[in-house]
């Protein structure tokens, strides 16, 4: 799957966790598409790629496309100052769903590893999505 460019490539990681127990939930949905409206790293992105986007990464599953060779894909193309803030987006995605599944939290493990998150970092941001996305 082509990375043209690092936005394209943070959509992608959010959308290889939610993807990545076959199930895509409306929390997942909502997070991935609060997260390009909103968030500065998304400033200057046109919301309507979105589709277009999602199109290309189903076609990317769907032709069995190494995962390990996704991941590497995402991280040429982000500078090494967005490999946390993929990172972060990803835990956002798993944490939206409040009790993510066994496969999400083994690929959140397999991204911070290739991203080179350092794992004190991954813990802050592991805790802090935790904490927003408690329950009452």
């Amino acid at each position: 799957m082509l990375m043209s460019d690092p936005q394209r490539a943070l959509i992608t990681v959010m959308m290889l966790v939610a993807a990545c127990d076959d199930e895509l939930s409306d929390a997942e949905l909502h997070t991935i598409t609060a997260n390009v409206r909103y968030l500065p790293v998304f400033t200057g992105f046109d919301p309507e790629r979105l589709p277009g986007i999602a199109q290309d990464f189903a076609r990317a599953v769907e032709t069995d496309e190494d995962l390990e060779t996704m991941i590497d894909g995402i991280g040429r193309a982000l500078p090494a100052k967005l490999h946390e803030t993929a990172y972060a987006l990803a835990v956002e995605v798993a944490a939206a769903d409040h009790h993510p599944s066994q496969e999400a939290l083994r690929l959140l493990e397999i991204i911070g590893e290739r991203l080179n998150v350092d794992p004190l970092a991954a813990a802050a941001i592991e805790r802090g999505a935790r904490a927003r996305h408690a329950l009452a």
